[in-house]
């Protein structure tokens, strides 16, 4: 029996500084492709430099939740997969091949093995009753709720873990859940050797401090993006802001945000590994002078009816 794979998704996945949009933009100008990317910073406008968006490397491939809304905005897990699912469907229509891009681990696992997200319908009563705990409460009644917390940044925002509870209540409350939309993945990672990894992250780093990463936090600022809202957003806007309010020189930022930076990479890997764990199968290519090459042939050997 002849079987052609349905919805094809291509997904491409890998650690901070792999490579992945360089490789995602190549295979989407080979396959007719329009790049998804799976980051939970690259959302937002204004931040650029320190998300790494890169948007000069697409040229001509159209790309989606890039640059969708203001800082000021939320935007969680369930706010991306409805982004996911609506880009899956407008890709779909102009018969195109969708890539799914990035590195955040939790918005790529959520896709690839369907997670059940809900709306939390507003709820005044509950919603007052909330705001009269204390964060140490709140964590206990999240982790009642839902012990296998998916989204760890909850537990250290007041504001999401409401958000948060109130989600977790309306699962229990049976709530129409989103509904993902059928595709056949076929997932690639990006697999660098950790020396490598360490090069690639510290070259990247000086390189985004030269373009202008502190101007653009500094900027961020002044633009009324809170101190502590610029530390929620990640490693480089919370070590810079440091910086600018004088609590670290120079040196001690660059040498403490590299070190995270590598860190943080190790905890990506694992979250890849937890994937595998859970049955995501992930075909690993070496970041090589192959690479491309690679991915090619296992994209055909995928899209080749057998």
């Amino acid at each position: 029996m002849t079987h052609y794979p349905q919805s094809p998704l291509i997904t491409l996945l890998g650690p901070t500084a792999s490579g992945k949009t360089k490789l995602a933009v190549s295979l989407a100008n080979i396959f007719n492709g329009e790049i998804i990317s799976a980051d939970s910073r690259q959302v937002y406008q204004g931040m650029d430099i320190g998300t790494g968006k890169d948007l000069a490397e697409y040229k001509d491939i159209p790309y989606h939740l890039i640059d969708i809304i203001e800082p000021s905005q939320e935007y969680n897990l369930f706010e991306f997969s409805k982004g996911f699912c609506h880009s899956v469907q407008k890709i779909k229509q102009r018969e195109a091949l969708p890539f799914l891009v990035g590195g955040t681990g939790m918005y790529l696992d959520a896709v690839l093995n369907r997670y059940k997200l809900t709306i939390a319908e507003p709820d005044r009563n509950t919603l007052l009753l909330l705001e009269k705990k204390s964060d140490a409460e709140l964590k206990a009644i999240l982790l009642a709720l839902n012990p296998t917390q998916h989204n760890e940044t909850d537990l250290l925002d007041r504001k999401r873990l409401i958000q948060a509870i109130q989600i977790a209540k309306s699962i229990e409350q049976n709530a129409p859940a989103l509904t993902w939309p059928e595709f056949s993945p076929c997932i690639m990672g990006i697999s660098v050797t950790r020396e490598e990894t360490r090069r690639r992250i510290t070259s990247r780093l000086k390189l985004r401090l030269k373009e202008g990463m502190i101007e653009e936090v500094e900027q961020l600022h002044k633009q009324g993006i809170s101190w502590e809202k610029l530390d929620f957003f990640g490693l480089e806007y919370r070590f810079i802001a440091s910086h600018l309010k004088g609590e670290l020189s120079y040196n001690d930022m660059y040498q403490k945000l590299n070190s995270a930076i590598h860190y943080f990479a190790k905890q990506q890997e694992k979250w890849f590994r937890k994937m595998e764990r859970s049955g995501v199968k992930i075909h690993w290519l070496k970041q090589d002078d192959q690479l491309l090459d690679h991915a090619i042939a296992h994209i055909q050997q995928f899209l080749t009816p057998s």
